[in-house]
């Protein structure tokens, strides 16, 4: 759980590092899953014959990196190849429903807590890698900008977890912090925040190691820089909610992580929520787009 002066942090600031909360036994699960569906990706790259060598001994944080240099288009398409709905692993699912993960939310949004399905895996790869089909930076943004308009008036608390150690070398997420107290959403012709809509805040990197978990209010800008190492910067960024509030990617399944009121209705069979994604992607392939971009998203409910 968290203290009363980091909730205090939180809502002064907008975000908040939790050093240390999760153990080994909490996020080895899901590398490991990732590690065995990147070996998968790497033996059908042989059989296509795009890739001579599968990079068996590479470790974790490298492997996929070793694979797209060998193979343009896993470079273009490792985004997507690897992210929650391609993979839709067991221990992911159980990651999502994670005990110390799920007290640090319950601390923010109380204790009836919805998953909602705006969910990654995320694999920064290595910068010299670029040729022009995606840059693997997160430009400045709001997460506020990600949902459709039926969540605006809503609280939704984007969770981020490093499953390396992060550092502005291979492009940790920065803030500005305190801007959420405006209530405003810094709208820009495309996605993420325009240079002359940019608060003149200072900017603060937040290095973290694997273990912290980043609690992100949704109107908190943040962004990440180039991946300048060899190794992939790996990373979850999940979102929770109050139960009965809408997600804003209504097409997509959420699913009741915790209900102190109602145990019965959290969701704990992992192949519920598989067959719910593979059958929302089907009848979903794009994301819905917004049909408007409001900049007062009213009042943002947090507790303290």
């Amino acid at each position: 759980m968290l203290s009363t002066a980091q909730k205090t942090s939180f809502h002064a600031d907008g975000y908040l590092v939790v050093e240390n909360v999760l153990h080994g036994a909490d996020i080895q699960p899901v590398i490991a899953e990732y590690d065995t569906y990147v070996e998968g990706l790497a033996a059908n790259l042989v059989n296509a014959g795009r890739i001579d060598d599968t990079f068996s001994g590479e470790p974790f944080e490298t492997r996929l990196a070793r694979l797209c240099r060998q193979d343009i288009e896993t470079y273009r398409q490792a985004e997507h190849l690897v992210d929650i709905a391609a993979v839709l692993g067991e221990e992911t699912f159980h990651f999502l429903r994670n005990e110390r993960l799920l007290d640090l939310i319950e601390a923010i949004i109380g204790p009836e807590i919805t998953c909602s399905p705006i969910q990654h895996v995320r694999c920064k790869l290595p910068a010299d890698l670029w040729d022009g089909a995606s840059s693997y930076v997160a430009p400045w943004h709001q997460d506020a900008q990600v949902h459709t308009e039926e969540a605006d008036k809503h609280f939704i608390l984007t969770v981020w977890v490093p499953l390396v150690d992060t550092d502005e070398g291979n492009g940790c997420l920065m803030v500005v912090p305190k801007v959420h107290q405006q209530e405003s959403v810094l709208w820009s012709e495309g996605f993420g925040i325009s240079e002359q809509n940019m608060p003149e805040e200072s900017v603060i990197p937040l290095p973290m190691k694997r273990g912290d978990v980043l609690l992100l209010h949704k109107l908190t800008p943040h962004a990440s820089e180039p991946n300048q190492t060899d190794a992939i910067r790996w990373s979850m960024d999940l979102r929770y909610q109050k139960t009965g509030t809408p997600s804003g990617r209504s097409c997509y399944p959420s699913f009741v992580a915790r209900s102190r009121q109602s145990r019965e209705t959290e969701l704990t069979d992992w192949r519920v929520w598989k067959q719910e994604w593979e059958d929302a992607c089907r009848t979903y392939p794009q994301k819905v787009p917004r049909a408007s971009r409001p900049t007062e998203p009213t009042h943002q409910t947090v507790t303290l």
